[in-house]
């Protein structure tokens, strides 16, 4: 009992610390404000910062995020980040894959499976629903066989028979009783010779939740190749799963023929990187770096093959590269010409960051306004845990929404403070003006008085 007294006590002295630590802030010391509407429960609200707000902070760390009540009172706040490097833990799983056989001649684009699984949902064998002969069946795609894995699914791995080289492109679906299937959205997997290398792309990212069971039905070939090898990995979240939140396109510059750079709006911890390939059967093998400013070395932070390629009237993408999260504020690609190049002129990027969130306990009368943008103020965020006393993955689902009104319009007061400044300076004018004037009507009588002749006696 004492000792959650004493936790209380300290979170409140925590509160009280920050609380006077931004009292005497106002909202109109921040460049930028952002009015706030409010839903759900409180007296805690939770906030998707927007990455278009985001960026008019004036530091990195978002040190210079504050919300305000009606009358301009701070209130008490706490940012949930996540590092892309200590996010997850990470676990690779070599899983069983069954084959899909249709007939040749088969309308049906779903194979009819028979299946034989253990108590615990394993699977042993799958058969096709009806004979086929030898020699009328096509291989249209695999089963996998996830159900050893508790934890959501992130990313698939597959290695395949070396005769079936290029491009494959499979849809993937997922289920927990083999009856219901669940689109995950397609998959894409390469093996390519370029330019007497060997170019090859074994990994698909799923959408980070759990199924006992993946289907793969291969669309571009129509028949799947025979797997060698087929991994799974899971995470298990160490923290809250926030999302990416990816930028608008960013323009760019060409320094020389096969090198770009890109400067973003202040320092960021990018994870994916998005160029644009505006040119069909574009293939570019690339390397990107990136560093803090100017005066410092750039970086390596990835490589890999960039194309875009029309394969039975279809475009064949892949424009994105993954980083690991560290902070950059000036982008280099430089791409290997023999593929063709990228153009003369930089294409356009995206870039990706991780959300942040904030919580902010409300007191006071609304409304409530977010602002942002100040170079000078100090941090004021508290932790998860002395913001939200007995904080819990329920407590955090529970919350109050707060969102950005309107479509994310960001109300600058950079018009209002020099308008004020402006405002300043005719009153500070005005002040000489009176005071100049003063001076030469004393004067003027000093004046007058000095020629007057002196009076007789």
């Amino acid at each position: 009992m004492s000792q959650k007294l004493n936790l209380g006590w300290l979170g409140a002295v925590a509160l009280g610390v920050a609380l006077s630590a931004s009292a005497q802030e106002k909202p109109a010391d921040f460049a930028t404000q952002v009015p706030l509407s409010l839903s759900g429960e409180g007296p805690w609200y939770r906030l998707e910062l927007p990455l278009a707000v985001q960026l008019n902070a004036r530091q990195t760390d978002l040190s210079d995020v504050r919300v305000f009540n009606a009358v301009g009172e701070a209130q008490a706040y706490a940012l949930a980040r996540e590092a892309a490097s200590t996010r997850e833990n990470r676990t690779l799983t070599d899983v069983k894959w069954f084959p899909l056989y249709t007939s040749a001649d088969a309308t049906e684009r779903v194979p009819g499976i028979r299946v034989q699984s253990s108590a615990n949902g394993t699977l042993v064998e799958v058969q096709p629903s009806s004979q086929l002969e030898a020699g009328e069946e096509v291989l249209r795609g695999w089963l996998l066989d996830a159900s050893g894995i508790k934890a959501p699914l992130q990313q698939l791995i597959l290695d395949w028979t070396s005769e079936r080289d290029g491009f494959q492109r499979f849809t993937i679906e997922a289920s927990d009783d083999l009856q219901h299937w669940q689109s995950w959205g397609e998959g894409q997997v390469a093996r390519l010779t370029f330019a007497d290398e060997r170019v090859e792309q074994h990994e698909v990212g799923l959408p980070g939740q759990s199924a006992r069971y993946l289907r793969l039905l291969w669309n571009s070939p129509q028949s799947a190749p025979a797997l060698t090898s087929a991994q799974l990995q899971s995470a298990s979240p160490r923290s809250l799963p926030l999302p990416l939140v990816w930028s608008q396109p960013l323009a760019g510059n060409s320094v020389k023929a096969g090198e770009y750079t890109w400067q973003l709006p202040m320092g960021l911890n990018v994870e994916r990187v998005q160029i644009e390939l505006s040119q069909p059967n574009s293939l570019a093998p690339v390397t990107l770096s990136g560093r803090r400013e100017s005066s410092l070395p750039w970086q390596p932070l990835t490589s890999g093959l960039l194309y875009r390629l029309t394969q039975s009237g279809q475009d064949v993408v892949q424009n994105e590269l993954q980083l690991s999260g560290q902070t950059v504020q000036q982008l280099k690609l430089v791409v290997d010409e023999r593929g063709g190049g990228l153009g003369a002129e930089a294409p356009t990027v995206k870039f990706a960051v991780r959300s942040t969130q904030l919580v902010f306990l409300a007191r006071g009368a609304g409304p409530y306004t977010l602002a942002l943008g100040s170079a000078t103020v100090k941090a004021a965020n508290l932790s998860l845990s002395t913001l939200i006393p007995d904080y819990s993955a329920a407590k955090w689902a529970a919350l109050g929404k707060a969102s950005v009104e309107g479509a994310a319009v960001v109300s600058s007061t950079s018009t209002v403070t020099a308008a004020a400044a402006t405002d300043a300076n005719w009153k500070k004018f005005g002040l000489w003006a009176v005071l100049l004037l003063s001076v030469l009507f004393l004067a003027a009588m000093a004046f007058s008085l000095l020629r007057k002749p002196p009076v007789k006696s």
